[in-house]
């Protein structure tokens, strides 16, 4: 153990996956290190798209954030020992703790980030800074200029624990990683109605507000397949007040928003909602 220490970003390693951080190293260019021959091609089912930290079962750290570890059996593997020998910093993956890292590359983005988001504990990084919240979802890259999220399926230098209190995960952080939803009939343009249809069934706006909360809670609250209750949510969300025109982007982007954050795609979402639409012929 003493010649492992003597290796400070192993060191760094090993305490952090004490603390159940999984890890793993990084070449220079902050990347993961490559394929093994044994794993080329993610043939040992480590692919870097499932969903938990771990996931790779060969020696190597190969499958960038799906090989981090809290196992230090695996960190100090003789295989691993290789890859610390020419490692450039040490990666976690901050899903596997229930972490989301706010990624601001420049100045401007913190100064944005300082005037429209709560605060919570930063780290200083070369450019800028990460800012840490308590709460996993979607990662997603670009989502303002200079803004990267890094939660699930994806890793975030280790560069010290930072300053201030990690608050909890805001809406307004989830909705960055929201994309535009499909266009929605603006509210007041109703779409014409079929022979047979009474009209718009709200009698007050909290009429819609309640059925928009309770499909919210249904995604939320799904345990296994993710995806079809997605999809059979929207379906009988637009079923009740697809018709009428009160539906607005913001309502759909609620129901997004609660998808993505069960780990839906937004293609996924954006798929479930127009196969709802066109069954439903709207």
């Amino acid at each position: 153990m003493t010649h492992q220490r003597a290796n400070p970003l192993l060191s760094t390693a090993l305490d952090l996956a004490a603390s159940s951080v999984p890890v793993l190293p990084l070449r220079q260019g902050k990347v993961p290190f490559g394929n093994c021959q044994t794993c080329s091609g993610g043939t040992c089912g480590g692919r870097p798209h499932m969903k938990s930290a771990g996931t790779c079962r060969c020696a190597a750290p190969c499958h960038g954030w799906a090989a981090a570890t809290t196992d230090p059996a695996v960190i100090t593997s003789p295989t691993w020992a290789r890859a610390w020998r020419t490692a450039a910093a040490v990666a976690y993956h901050p899903g596997g703790v229930g972490l989301t890292v706010l990624d601001l590359d420049n100045p401007a983005a913190i100064a944005w980030a300082r005037a429209n988001l709560p605060g919570t504990r930063t780290v200083p990084t070369t450019r800028g800074e990460h800012w840490l919240y308590r709460g996993a979802m979607q990662s997603a890259n670009a989502v303002r200029p200079g803004i990267d999220i890094k939660s699930t399926m994806a890793y975030a230098r280790w560069l010290g624990p930072g300053t201030g209190t990690i608050a909890a995960l805001p809406d307004a952080v989830r909705a960055l990683a929201v994309k535009e939803p499909p266009a929605v009939r603006p509210a007041g343009v109703p779409v014409p109605a079929r022979a047979g249809d009474s009209g718009c069934p709200h009698r007050t706006a909290t009429y819609l507000d309640r059925g928009i909360a309770m499909a919210e809670q249904r995604i939320t609250q799904a345990r296994e397949s993710v995806h079809a209750t997605v999809y059979r949510t929207f379906l009988a969300v637009l079923s009740v007040h697809g018709r009428c025109g009160c539906l607005t982007q913001a309502h759909t982007a609620r129901l997004f928003t609660a998808a993505q954050a069960k780990g839906e795609s937004p293609r996924h979402c954006t798929d479930a909602w127009t196969n709802a639409r066109t069954r439903l012929g709207l």
